[in-house]
């Protein structure tokens, strides 16, 4: 990692330093570092099988690297136990939901509520206030919502723990391109609040518009990073990595 990288860690809400995770035999993640500063949002783009969900699990101590090092709040947390690391004021919303399909929402929100004591002040009723249709759903099944509403349901629970920093693993993964905008609409609003984001996602356009830095992952490495702005307009970045058009093109 350079000496400009390890600066920026020091200062960062979270730092991650030279990860190398793997799964059984296979290599993953090599030599990942990035630094999440607070207040802001950070990305992480690249293609299915970059390494972007192994990057948070190893931060989340899910699947802990084998070597390297993670900090939060300035204290390292490598590998630690996920209940560990929710407790200290990190809030995971994993690719696909993981809801409680037999629970109704006020109960999937309840539980998450008891898991810390203290925080940002998260409550029910300002989780509704967020998320008005989880109000009028309070007493469905949670396999009774649709994705979207399911999405929401994912992410007020992780706001329940009254995180510090919040992790959300492909939030716009099988929505519609509405309520993709209402999603990444609630991800800016939150940031706007003073919310501090580490978000992993495959829609590079709208991720790029409500981050403030990227970083792009490809074969486990970091190969690109920089303010998402610069990044964004880059017509090389965008055809070799993010998949995007030039917009300049007719």
């Amino acid at each position: 990692m350079s000496a400009s990288t390890r600066s920026s860690s020091t200062d960062a809400l979270l730092g991650v330093e030279a990860l190398q995770t793997y799964y059984g035999k296979s290599h993953v993640l090599r030599d990942v570092s990035f630094a999440v500063p607070p207040s802001r949002i950070t990305v992480l783009l690249g293609r299915n099988g970059a390494g972007k969900t192994t990057t948070l699990r190893s931060i989340m101590g899910l699947t802990p690297p084998r070597e390297g090092v993670v900090r939060f709040k300035g204290r390292e947390i490598t590998g630690q136990a996920p209940h560990r690391v929710f407790r200290l004021g990190v809030g995971y919303v994993p690719e696909g939901r993981q809801i409680f399909p037999h629970l109704d929402v006020a109960e999937n929100l309840r539980l998450a509520e008891r898991v810390v004591s203290g925080g940002s002040g998260w409550t029910l009723g300002r989780i509704y206030d967020y998320f008005p249709v989880l109000r009028e759903r309070t007493r469905q099944p949670g396999r009774s919502l649709s994705g979207g509403e399911q999405q929401m349901l994912a992410i007020a629970r992780a706001l329940m723990i009254r995180p510090r920093l919040l992790l959300l693993d492909e939030p716009s993964l099988g929505l519609s391109p509405r309520l993709t905008r209402d999603i990444f609409a609630v991800i800016a609003r939150l940031n706007a609040e003073g919310a501090t984001i580490l978000l992993v996602e495959q829609n590079a356009r709208h991720a790029l518009a409500v981050a403030s830095r990227a970083y792009v992952l490809e074969t486990g490495r970091v190969v690109v990073s920089g303010p998402a702005r610069e990044l964004a307009a880059d017509p090389r970045i965008r055809a070799a990595y993010l998949g995007l058009a030039d917009p300049a093109a007719p």
